[in-house]
């Protein structure tokens, strides 16, 4: 829990910083009054349901393309996954679960044009009958022009997934 409430802490502070630049971007613009919160909001939208599609068909490549190159993945129960690599294993292990349902559903979105973060809810229903359900914070961060995950972390609502 104290690990939860710093990278908490520590991921609001970082926001804060980044989004009290006054400098203007190369266009003369202010970045901030540039930045479209709403069509961001929909951008991420359309990579959350991307990324449950990717889990139910199994496309490992496709999952892995969504994160950052320095992503970090915090997955309940067990150790960090910090770079690719470590992330693409995890993904692998938790595909080996069947998933057969995977869906999430923002409640708070806010950030600026470098971070965006998507705090809400998900159902996961895997190994032919467990359902769990819980909530998550993805951090997503502007790579190249597009939006990538930087930083997520999940878990479930109760200690034990029940069966459906």
């Amino acid at each position: 829990m104290t690990r939860f409430v710093h990278f908490r802490t520590l991921l609001l502070a970082a926001l804060f910083v980044s989004g009290c630049s006054d400098r203007p971007d190369a266009g003369g613009r202010d970045a901030a009054a540039a930045f479209d919160l709403e069509a961001t909001r929909a951008v991420i939208t359309k990579l959350n349901t991307q990324f449950g599609e990717a889990h139910l068909a199994g496309d490992i490549a496709a999952i892995d393309a969504m994160f950052a190159p320095d992503a970090r993945s915090y997955p309940p129960g067990a150790p960090a996954a910090i770079g690719l690599e470590a992330i693409h294993a995890l993904t692998v292990d938790f595909l080996k679960a069947g998933v057969t349902e995977f869906r999430e559903e923002t409640a708070s979105f806010y950030g600026n044009a470098a971070y965006v973060v998507d705090e809400g809810s998900y159902l996961l229903t895997y190994g032919g009958s467990i359902t769990e359900r819980g909530k998550y914070v993805n951090v997503w961060k502007q790579v190249n022009g597009k939006w990538r995950i930087q930083s997520n972390i999940w878990n479930a609502d109760t200690p034990d997934s029940t069966s459906k």
